[in-house]
């Protein structure tokens, strides 16, 4: 049986750790071993975390005396505790579904080459909700590294949410911990790092994890601008750190940096057929796209914001002149996200 060490951060989620902690101490197929850290929570997660790691000898329980942040807490378990040939990365308020481990170590016992596995991450709010969803296994789709990489790069955004990945251990530890430089986009930046030097797969049909939406999620607090930002931050690191990719590289880097110009352009032309250009900044986005994309001002998303801009966002709101062509490109949103939702892509 393979050997999977699961990191579970914890800070002020102790209301969630339990049922995270069983969802992995019940998976079969695999040999688990846990480590929670408790990143010196005010709330009752040491007392939980205690009691967890008193009931069952496969999980331990650290709880640091000071706050060392998420990303520190994260290295601390990925680099300097795990050993197995599998590792994941899991946050106290999120649940791997049944049987997630033994579906990717299984696909990459099976195939050397590829170093991360993940699937569909279902959300949910309440574990009332976790119920009737597929569970049954569609196929696997698989790529190489690069090809991966350049879809993150013509999409623009990260296709993770993170519980659903499981990483090879070699693999996590070549590419080493996430970095501290990107406080809200690490994990993005890290799948692009594991890319470079691995093949990935993705699990079609069932669930491989659950991840709890709360008002308190990272992802919640912040607005478009500030993502788009961190994104770009993240592709930056990447490939500042991947200079041997080469002119590949630099062809893969424009893109992304066309496809953040693109969305960018694209919320500040929405802004227009709002009426809400001061409220979603959208002289700020615009500003964004030209200093993200030298080309910026031949993409259709900045004819099509021009020309909002000539009759005025009062004008664009009053006759959804612009209705049609924001339609049409909410369907092929729409179809994009079936898409992933079936090749991970």
């Amino acid at each position: 049986m393979s050997s999977v060490d699961v990191v579970v951060p914890s800070y002020n989620y102790g209301r969630y750790l339990r049922a995270c902690a069983q969802s992995v101490l019940s998976q079969t197929g695999v040999d688990v071993r846990v480590l929670v850290i408790d990143d010196a929570s005010p709330d009752e997660t040491s007392r939980i975390g205690a009691e967890l790691a008193a009931a069952d000898p496969r999980l331990e329980f650290r709880r640091h005396a000071v706050n060392k942040g998420h990303i520190a807490t994260y290295n601390e378990g990925v680099i300097g505790w795990s050993t197995a040939p599998y590792v994941v990365l899991l946050s106290s308020d999120d649940m791997l579904a049944p049987g997630a481990l033994e579906r990717a170590t299984r696909i990459m016992e099976a195939d050397p080459t590829v170093g991360m596995v993940y699937g569909r991450a279902y959300r949910f709010e309440d574990e009332a909700q976790l119920g009737g969803f597929d569970a049954v296994q569609r196929g696997v789709n698989r790529w190489t590294g690069r090809e991966w990489l350049e879809g993150r790069c013509r999409a623009g955004h990260n296709v993770i949410s993170s519980p659903e990945v499981v990483v090879r251990g070699t693999v996590q530890r070549a590419v080493g911990g996430y970095s501290s430089r990107l406080p809200h986009v690490a994990d993005f930046e890290m799948w692009l790092r594991i890319a470079a030097i691995s093949n990935v797969a993705y699990v079609r049909g069932v669930p491989q994890a659950f991840y709890r939406q709360h008002q308190t999620n990272m992802t919640r607090q912040r607005t478009a601008l500030v993502d788009l930002r961190e994104r770009r931050a993240a592709f930056e690191m990447f490939f500042e750190r991947r200079r041997d990719l080469g002119t590949d590289g630099t062809r893969l880097h424009d893109l992304a940096r066309r496809a953040l110009a693109q969305e960018a352009l694209w919320l500040a032309c929405r802004a227009y057929d709002r009426d809400q250009v001061r409220q979603t900044a959208a002289d700020d986005l615009v500003d964004f796209a030209l200093l993200t994309y030298a080309r910026a001002r031949s993409l259709p998303e900045y004819a099509a914001l021009r020309r909002r801009q000539r009759l005025g966002a009062a004008v664009c709101k009053r006759t959804q002149v612009f209705a049609a062509p924001a339609l049409v490109r909410r369907w092929r949103k729409w179809r994009w996200w079936r898409r992933w939702e079936q090749e991970g892509i």
